[in-house]
């Protein structure tokens, strides 16, 4: 059990790196306004509201 504790600490640790990594990346590189630009890309920034369909589901009998 504690090996098995050992493997995910440090899984933890690379995954709190990694994610320190990219935050610094998109915060204070000369990269940020080339990988922020994904999010328009997507339609996250927009505020527009697009027209939604409601249906029905089939009940069967």
């Amino acid at each position: 059990m504690k090996r098995i504790e050992r493997i995910l600490l440090k899984i933890v640790i690379v995954q709190w790196l990694c994610l320190l990594l990219a935050q610094w990346v998109l915060l204070y590189t000369p990269l940020a306004p080339y990988v922020a630009k994904v999010y328009e890309y997507e339609g996250v920034t927009t505020n527009e509201k697009t027209k939604t369909v409601e249906t029905t589901v089939d009940q069967l009998p």
